[in-house]
């Protein structure tokens, strides 16, 4: 199996990428949003730690920018009902640090707003995941939530759009993904950004 792979980053489209090897070989890896917003800029050398799903119709390649981000992912395609897809979006909607104080904290609320994820789900996420996770350590410091205010005017409408098709492709449905990102899209950002911060919003 492919636990790592090491190559230039030359094509980013959330949720994928393609990273290119020195034997020329360009694997496509889907990558949570999480990982994504912390790639460097296409062209760069970039490493990631991998996670291959192979079923009857689809072979898929997931990609992380750490190995612990890849380890809770493996814990959750194990619980009852969460596939890739779901796992993918849960990775998606907060960090792995976040996710697991959510779960030592046995709140559901924060984990309903994640796209995918109803009560029932939510509920046996935290049945399954609680002892797995429970000598799980977290950093002294989570990520700041903040908001930025919202400003329609010089908007990249390429940038916005292209954050709302990830968004759908996340999972999100077309009209809660438009509504997020018109309430943090501004003037200057890339749509990594604009995820990032929707996303925040829709988990918020």
């Amino acid at each position: 199996m492919i636990g790592r792979i090491r190559g230039i980053l030359i094509e980013k489209t959330p949720p994928f990428v393609i990273l290119e090897t020195s034997a020329g070989v360009g694997y496509e890896i889907q990558v949570p949003m999480t990982t994504f917003y912390q790639l460097p800029e296409e062209g760069a050398e970039t490493i990631l730690s991998t996670h291959v799903s192979i079923s009857e119709n689809l072979h898929a390649l997931y990609g992380f920018i750490s190995v612990k981000d890849r380890s809770l992912f493996r814990e959750l395609i194990k619980v009852n009902g969460v596939g890739p897809k779901l796992a993918l979006a849960i990775l998606s909607g907060m960090e792995t640090d976040e996710f697991v104080l959510t779960v030592h904290d046995h709140n559901v609320d924060r984990l309903v707003k994640l796209p995918g994820v109803g009560k029932k789900t939510a509920e046996r996420l935290l049945i399954e995941m609680t002892d797995k996770l429970k000598d799980w350590s977290v950093s002294a410091e989570l990520i700041e939530q903040t908001e930025r205010p919202a400003q329609s005017a010089g908007r990249s409408n390429d940038q916005t759009q292209e954050a709302i098709s990830a968004l759908v492709a996340l999972g999100y449905k077309p009209q809660i993904a438009s509504k997020a990102i018109s309430k943090v899209a501004t003037e200057g950002l890339k749509s990594e950004e604009i995820i990032r911060m929707a996303l925040r919003q829709l988990a918020g």
